[in-house]
């Protein structure tokens, strides 16, 4: 059995889902039962900037667009939740795009 990964007001959980043809993330306050922003390859912003939303350069982008979001909200610390997906490729891009950003987990 696996420990299950919460989210708090001050350091809330990431949550990256990724589908075949793109990637999802969310932040979520889980004491609150609530999402605090989210960000995905299917957003109109992020669809001008890249062509091909299934790789990893779309996911670096969606982790740099959802870091530079939680700066604005004032949340430097976060938890990082891959839903039991490898970390690895797209999953792995994004993460590493959100700490080069400066958001610690």
């Amino acid at each position: 059995m696996k420990k299950k990964i919460k989210g708090t007001e001050n350091r809330p959980r990431l949550c990256v889902f990724r589908s075949n043809k793109h990637i999802y993330a969310q932040i979520i306050d889980d004491t609150k039962r609530k999402i605090i922003t989210s960000s995905s390859t299917t957003e109109k912003i992020i669809k001008e900037q890249i062509k091909i939303t299934d790789n990893c350069s779309a996911a670096r982008s969606i982790g740099q667009y959802i870091a530079q979001k939680l700066k604005t909200l004032g949340i430097q610390e976060i938890v990082f939740d891959r839903q039991n997906k490898i970390y690895h490729g797209r999953i792995q891009a994004l993460a590493e795009a959100v700490r080069e950003e400066g958001i610690k987990f």
